[in-house]
């Protein structure tokens, strides 16, 4: 008897308790592939590729400056090493890109044709320039060489090959 009283009680009690169904907002995730298809490199270094995944990922429409009357916003990131100017559509499509980093690591491929074509000559600065335009994109390396008083400035493209 104790058993029924005690099970209609707490079939009471839950069946008082109203099933509630969350509406939950709709996100929509905006990605720019075609930009980081067109730029990404497995030797571009870390701080590069940080950079370009920020412009990716950035999403136009939730900014502040945005309005729908425009067809082309300019946006400018930052880091120590350089930047990239994007250009995006209204859409939020990132159009095109100019990027320039300073001092940055030379990728292998680089790095060896530097040191096969130039020995005994060291890489005092460098500078990494990448072009993007409606999904091809052009990168480019210029860099200095010193060999005691001697200096040079050689420009590569982004496999290694000499332009």
């Amino acid at each position: 008897m104790k058993k029924l009283i005690l099970g209609l009680l707490i079939f009471g009690l839950t069946s008082q308790l109203n099933a509630q169904i969350e509406q939950l907002e709709t996100v929509e995730l905006t990605f720019n592939y075609k930009y980081l298809n067109a730029v990404d490199s497995k030797e571009v270094p870390v701080p590069v590729k940080l950079l370009e995944e920020k412009v990716a990922e950035y999403d136009l429409k939730s900014a502040e400056f945005y309005i729908d009357d425009y067809n082309l916003y300019q946006v400018r990131f930052y880091i120590p090493e350089g930047m990239i100017l994007a250009s995006f559509n209204k859409d939020g499509e990132v159009v095109r890109t100019a990027e320039k980093f300073k001092n940055v690591k030379l990728p292998p491929m680089v790095a060896a044709a530097v040191a096969a074509k130039y020995p005994g000559w060291t890489v005092y600065k460098d500078v990494y320039k990448v072009d993007y335009f409606d999904g091809d994109s052009t990168r480019r390396w210029f860099v200095n060489l010193e060999k005691g008083k001697k200096k040079l400035r050689v420009k590569l493209d982004g496999y290694g090959k000499f332009l």
